[in-house]
């Protein structure tokens, strides 16, 4: 069977990747893509389903799986853990299927170290400007929280070029054209046509 491919996707906040990645699932069947539910120990909140949303799990077992080296990638934010179980990803890609994770950058140099073969996506705003419009359209943060946050966006921004793939989100409608069509790419690739094709090709060859 065709192997499925990794796709890291990571952006500052206000750059719409995962408004993108929700958009390009509408139009993917689920066994051809899906996106990666990562474990993690905060409370599980009204609406949310276990291994749905996340997988929830107390903090004894999320220690107990890094120290099995079960994760591709973890972090502890606001003293809750979160983390992508290599497991689970490995199975996804196994049946042949994309998985899409949305994530930061130093979660993304974690993850190539374990999966080189992954393929990762940076998604910038067009400006600044833009950017600082997007974060006040939100209608809930400070001036000092937009502002640390605009900070941050910057800080984040330095790394797009450890990334294979850069999409710049200023239409909407040609950001998401341009992540299908990155994912087509990587379908046709040579190592994946010859797989599905291997009947044609021998045929084909056949003397």
């Amino acid at each position: 069977m065709v192997q499925g491919t990794l796709y890291i996707v990571s952006a500052p906040s206000g750059a719409g990747k995962s408004s993108l990645i929700q958009a390009l699932l509408k139009t993917q069947p689920l066994y051809d893509t899906q996106v990666s539910i990562s474990h993690t120990t905060r409370a599980i909140r009204p609406g949310e389903k276990d291994g749905e949303h996340y997988f929830f799990v107390d903090k004894e077992a999320f220690r107990e799986m890094i120290e099995h080296d079960a994760f591709l990638e973890h972090a502890e934010v606001f003293g809750n853990y979160y983390g992508t179980s290599r497991e689970t990803i490995e199975q996804i890609l196994a049946s042949g299927v994309d998985v899409f994770l949305d994530i930061d950058w130093q979660g993304a140099q974690q993850i190539r170290k374990k999966m080189p073969q992954a393929r990762s996506i940076f998604v910038l705003p067009p400006s600044k400007d833009e950017l600082d419009r997007r974060l006040r359209g939100r209608g809930q943060d400070s001036e000092e929280v937009i502002a640390k946050r605009m900070a941050q966006a910057v800080a984040e921004m330095t790394h797009f070029a450890e990334y294979d793939y850069l999409i710049v989100n200023d239409d909407f409608d040609l950001a998401l054209s341009d992540l299908k069509t990155i994912i087509r790419a990587e379908r046709l690739r040579l190592s994946r046509q010859r797989l599905r094709h291997d009947g044609l090709i021998t045929k084909l060859l056949a003397d």
